[in-house]
């Protein structure tokens, strides 16, 4: 069967017959322990050192409690450290949105499967975007959940400190059900009658993507309440991309430097740099990062006891496929700008697929409170029911 690329290992195991998601079918990402199976993590190397797995993840073991059926194992960056797509020992799996350009990592394979039709919900994890980037370039909607609400027992660890389980769907109603599912209770909860248009997220943004979500975000809001404009950060995007990328980035050389200096294993070369980038970050510039990540907390919990926020998920549309470094580094950049909010303050972010330019996706996101999540995936059913 023809799967685009998008999965590593094709299986079936079915889940619970009377769950509220019997009849649906789930993907999960190579970062997640199926019970007798090698969890990959997108390397060879990485995968010849481990054993099968002796149970299921949380997030696995969830969804099946639920009803779904998993049929399979899908491509991920190498250990998770991409948010293009692009694997070079598993391929790039196609993105049926956007032919030609990648479907976004380092959830790529789930993204891809979803969007192809092949399933109707897929794990992924989201450290620094990885669940949201692949969202908006495939047209879906993507969670990252409030960091540290659900276990994440059984799924590999980049930078603890960041991580979440994630996932998607290509239907307001699936995607809330499985929310339902995987947070134990059901759609609802009230908002803050106010919304925050993020104008410096939008500023980031390309003009033709901030003229598609504009409107799409000003509609949004007016399902909600009360509108205003105002920035998100207050020094300044890329300084919290830099404490993000800082804090994530010594994280995971904590997680990997034993297997790396102990096996040397084979990367990729942009995995490779990334790696040296990340042994190579200045133990002096952790404090001042943690204080920007005190920073965004504490403003992130301002917002949202009283608003919304919506902001474009990400800054462009999905970039071409095998494209040159200078291009893919920059795309990444920009991309980690947008996306560091997630990591740095730990709130809950759904992307809404509202936008498109020139036939691309782009998402468009809101975020909540802390704890929040159920009320998001309820506000992306009324925009569904609202025609947005």
């Amino acid at each position: 069967m023809d799967d685009g690329g998008a999965f590593v290992e094709r299986f079936e195991t079915a889940g619970r017959a009377d769950g509220p998601l019997s009849g649906l079918r789930f993907a999960a990402k190579d970062l997640f322990d199926v019970e007798g199976r090698v969890t990959g993590g997108g390397n060879p190397d990485w995968a010849r050192m481990q054993a099968p797995a002796e149970a299921h993840a949380w997030a696995v073991a969830r969804l099946l409690e639920a009803g779904a059926t998993l049929i399979g194992k899908t491509v991920t960056d190498e250990v998770s450290l991409g948010l293009l797509g692009e694997n070079a020992f598993d391929g790039t799996p196609v993105n049926p949105r956007a032919p030609g350009r990648v479907p976004g990592g380092s959830s790529s394979g789930s993204a891809s499967a979803v969007a192809q039709g092949l399933c109707e919900i897929a794990l992924g994890t989201d450290t620094g975007g990885s669940v949201r980037t692949p969202a908006s370039f495939c047209g879906l909607y993507g969670i990252r959940p409030t960091h540290g609400r659900l276990p994440l027992q059984g799924m590999m660890a980049q930078a603890p400190s960041s991580d979440t389980t994630g996932w998607f769907a290509d239907d307001a109603d699936i995607f809330a059900g499985v929310c339902a599912a995987m947070f134990g209770e059901g759609p609802g909860g009230a908002l803050p009658a106010k919304v925050l248009i993020a104008e410096d997220v939008f500023a980031l943004a390309a003009p033709e993507v901030r003229a598609a979500l504009l409107p799409k975000a000003r509609a949004l809001a007016g399902l909600i309440g009360e509108t205003r404009e105002g920035p998100l950060s207050p020094s300044g995007l890329p300084a919290w991309a830099r404490a993000q990328r800082n804090l994530q980035m010594a994280e995971a050389w904590e997680t990997f430097r034993p297997w790396v200096e102990a096996e040397t294993p084979r990367f990729s070369y942009l995995v490779a740099r990334t790696l040296m980038f990340a042994s190579a970050v200045p133990a002096a510039e952790l404090p001042t990062s943690r204080l920007i990540r005190d920073e965004a907390r504490g403003r992130l919990a301002a917002l949202t006891e009283t608003a919304v926020i919506v902001m474009p998920t990400t800054p462009d549309p999905a970039p071409l496929a095998g494209a040159p470094l200078a291009d893919k580094d920059r795309a990444r950049d920009r991309i980690n700008a947008n996306c560091a909010v997630g990591g740095l303050a730990g709130h809950p972010q759904v992307s809404l697929p509202l936008g498109e330019v020139d036939g691309l996706p782009v998402g468009l996101s809101v975020i909540g409170a802390r704890g929040a999540d159920m009320s998001l995936a309820a506000l992306a059913m009324r925009a569904k029911e609202a025609g947005l």
